[in-house]
């Protein structure tokens, strides 16, 4: 069954391509089509294009269409194109002709839009939702360790001391930036495509604002040729969002791998949460922080992959758009389950304590004795040149005191992890995920 058939089939091959992965992920689209329907009927009936006794049949079936869905007992047939297709036949099986006029007032193209904007929506509110307690394990750790110091570099060379506290708490912090840009992307999604039709626009007399509503955007595409242009920018943007967090996990898991390498040896885990070799013993890999930088990196790519992909396309839509699907739908849950496994293993990484105490690690603290002798008078460039001389003629020693007294916001002895806390929770809540959810309610309320 098509929504488009007429009175010729496509040749078998032609379709096969076409529709390519396409049924496969359009399960993913299957509750959020439902919602979009539920919106759309109700506005058709507002203006006349529905009675109201069809729209009561109509809005039942497509509940129960709904809770099928999301009980696992919804299906896409063989013999059906797409969750559009499938919804509209079971409308007209259950209720007859009334299921017929649902697609009135609307294009496959913005039903389409809708139910990408509604399940990125979606997506986003779970990754939130998953990165939320991986935010509080690593302040936790970073008060946790905060008096762990631990060797600083530039250029992968030693530098200056800095300490766990700091380390976890960088990461922390990072996460607030990443869902910043997430914010920014959920509210390019968060506006409302429906009634843009084939990308022209609707001849009859339609209301976007109540189905903008009824489907708790934030407002409207308003342009009907910008809301099919948006098909492809909307992708990349929420990818690039991705990105950003897939960097930060997989910059923080390069850190775990050198930090556990022997070389370095600062940290370890359990044994069951390392893996072995076939013929070295001894070894306990970091297989898990290294399937998290791979999986991570390949997230990184996914921006560039989407505007390669949507490279010189004029405006209008085009079926390039389909792919975009099979390459940023799976996108959502790998980098939920990196975020997991990097919870599972930092809840128990083991830290090891007076690192700097290593001869190794001395000439870390030449900045400390420059410091402490800018304190005492000298100017500061002179100080830099008498410690670097006795770096040269072996005459250096290590400071007796090594941290200033009233250290800095954000320094190793004043982390601000309420204050970051404080910023991760204005930038959750900004979201507003909760006019999404009454929207939702109102849509599926019976009786």
């Amino acid at each position: 069954m098509k929504l488009w058939k007429k009175n010729t089939d496509s040749l078998k091959e032609v379709e096969t391509f076409t529709v390519g992965r396409d049924r496969e992920m359009d399960l993913y689209l299957a509750p959020f089509d439902v919602l979009g329907s539920l919106a759309h009927i109700q506005m058709l009936e507002s203006v006349g294009l529905l009675k109201k006794d069809e729209l009561t049949e109509l809005q039942a079936a497509l509940r129960n269409i709904y809770t099928d869905i999301q009980s696992g007992a919804f299906e896409l047939q063989e013999d059906v194109e797409d969750i559009h297709s499938q919804v509209e036949l079971l409308l007209t099986q259950r209720i007859g002709e009334a299921g017929k006029k649902i697609h009135s007032a609307r294009s496959r193209n913005d039903q389409v839009l809708v139910d990408l904007k509604l399940f990125l929506r979606s997506e986003i509110e779970t990754t939130v939702n998953a990165i939320t307690p991986f935010f509080e394990l690593l302040q936790t750790q970073s008060e946790k360790y905060k008096s762990f110091l631990l060797p600083g570099y530039t250029h992968l060379q030693l530098a200056m001391p800095s300490s766990f506290g700091l380390w976890f708490g960088a990461y922390a912090e990072s996460l607030v930036d990443d869902l910043i840009s997430l914010k920014a992307a959920y509210d390019i999604i968060n506006k409302n495509p429906l009634g843009s039709a084939a990308g022209y626009g609707s001849s009859f007399p339609i209301n976007r604002t109540l189905t903008t509503e009824l489907l708790g955007f934030a407002t409207l595409n308003y342009n009907v040729v910008y809301a099919q242009m948006g098909r492809g920018k909307a992708e990349r943007v929420v990818a690039q969002a991705l990105a950003n967090i897939a960097d930060t996990l997989s910059r923080m898991s390069m850190d775990a791998t050198l930090y556990l390498n022997q070389n370095f040896g600062f940290i370890s885990f359990p044994p069951e949460l390392t893996t072995g070799s076939s013929i070295m013993p001894h070894k306990k890999n970091p297989d898990v922080f290294e399937l998290i930088r791979s999986h991570c990196n390949r997230i990184k790519a996914l921006p560039n992959e989407i505007l390669m992909m949507t490279t010189n396309l004029p405006s209008g839509y085009h079926r390039d758009l389909q792919l975009l699907k099979e390459h940023l739908f799976p996108a959502f849950k790998t980098l939920r389950d990196c975020i997991e496994m990097a919870g599972l293993m930092f809840s128990n990484i083991d830290v090891k304590p007076d690192l700097l105490k290593d001869e190794k690690y001395k000439y870390l603290f030449t900045v400390d004795l420059v410091n402490q002798l800018v304190l005492e008078g000298t100017p500061f460039r002179d100080a830099y040149i008498q410690v670097g001389r006795s770096v040269d003629d072996g005459t250096y020693q290590v400071p007796e005191q090594t941290t200033i007294k009233d250290p800095h916001e954000g320094s190793i002895q004043n982390l601000c992890t309420e204050q970051i806390r404080s910023l991760m929770t204005q930038t959750v809540a900004s979201f507003n995920f909760d006019a999404v959810h009454r929207a939702y309610q109102q849509l599926l309320k019976t009786g």
